[in-house]
């Protein structure tokens, strides 16, 4: 074999190593660990079920840190996975930084909006679903008082908060709703045992039915609530099965789809803004084996005319991150 025919050779190989590269995605767990049995769960599914389904690969990465943010994204991007899709929030600020560098690489982020010409920003009406299971504690309280366990205390958690009780509001207008955050870092999403003792303090105060919005934290609170013999309400992922009957309902975020959508478009991922809310299937309510005894058929009728009605735009929740507040709840 001459030089050139080894040196063609040698860039063949390269090529095929490149395309193959590019053709595999690449997907970045938040903190609180790949299987929160939450928010990154869900996005880890989603991937899962495109491999499943076309025999691909893809990278991932479960960050230990902030500082890993930037890097991860770096990482990838040189090793060619494209499209890059990050599960939460807080890489916005990092991806504004990276995504300018590859213009090259599609990216996916779900949560945030980040306003460049290779990124896609998957955002969910978080409030329209925690309405519905709100909806679903008041009808099932017997005290006439619910709980709400969010994580880190931002708008984001907020605004599960209080599309959560509005929804209570609109059954029982004189329920009480209480509120906590576990914290005002990212360690509040993986605090299993300060969930735990927000659920029982917010028990003491009479809630017998709490909802959690807080990752890998929400664990402790599902947790306490089937101990103490109140229910609960899972999030993101369906959580029904950590405890079959005693939790009446998840609060469907369809992270899932949003990985999936975006694995399966592959490079030629659309970016811009794109609302995943009750009307395209991106939020609702879990109903399976495991808490379907809790669920009557007339709590799921008014919950399904409820959910009908928001999404022909007949019933508007408010969402708390328009305007920073929220008429149902005082933080």
């Amino acid at each position: 074999m001459t030089f050139m025919h080894k040196a063609l050779g040698t860039v063949a190989a390269l090529a095929l190593t490149a395309g193959a590269a590019l053709a595999e995605p690449a997907l970045i767990f938040d903190l609180g660990g790949k299987f929160d049995k939450s928010f990154n769960e869900a996005a880890y599914n989603g991937a899962k079920r495109w491999a499943d389904e076309t025999g691909n690969s893809f990278r991932e990465i479960e960050l230990q840190s902030e500082a890993q943010r930037e890097q991860a994204l770096r990482r990838f991007a040189e090793a060619g996975a494209n499209p890059i899709v990050m599960a939460g929030f807080a890489f916005g600020t990092a991806l504004g930084e990276v995504a300018a560098d590859y213009p090259d690489t599609k990216f996916a982020i779900i949560d945030m909006v980040v306003d460049q010409p290779n990124v896609q920003s998957v955002v969910f009406n978080e409030h329209e679903g925690s309405y519905l299971v709100g909806m679903m504690a008041a009808m099932k309280s017997e005290s006439d008082t619910v709980g709400f366990i969010g994580g880190m205390d931002i708008p984001l958690i907020r605004k599960f908060a209080c599309g959560y009780a509005q929804g209570v509001k609109a059954v029982n207008p004189d329920a009480t709703v209480i509120a906590n955050m576990t914290g005002t870092t990212p360690a509040a999403w993986n605090d299993p045992v300060k969930g735990s003792e927000l659920t029982k303090a917010q028990i003491s105060q009479g809630a017998d039915v709490v909802y959690a919005a807080a990752g890998g934290t929400g664990v402790g609170v599902l947790q306490t609530a089937a101990d103490e013999g109140i229910l609960s309400i899972g999030v993101d992922s369906n959580q029904n099965y950590l405890h079959p009957g005693k939790v009446l309902t998840s609060m469907m975020k369809r992270v899932d789809n949003a990985v999936y959508d975006a694995f399966s478009a592959g490079a030629d991922l659309e970016p811009g803004f794109q609302v995943m809310g009750i009307s395209n299937g991106g939020v609702g309510y879990a109903l399976d084996e495991y808490n379907a005894s809790l669920v009557s058929d007339d709590m799921k009728s008014a919950v399904d005319a409820a959910a009908a009605s928001i999404a022909d735009g007949s019933l508007s929740v408010h969402d708390y991150t328009s305007d920073d507040s929220c008429p149902a709840l005082s933080f």
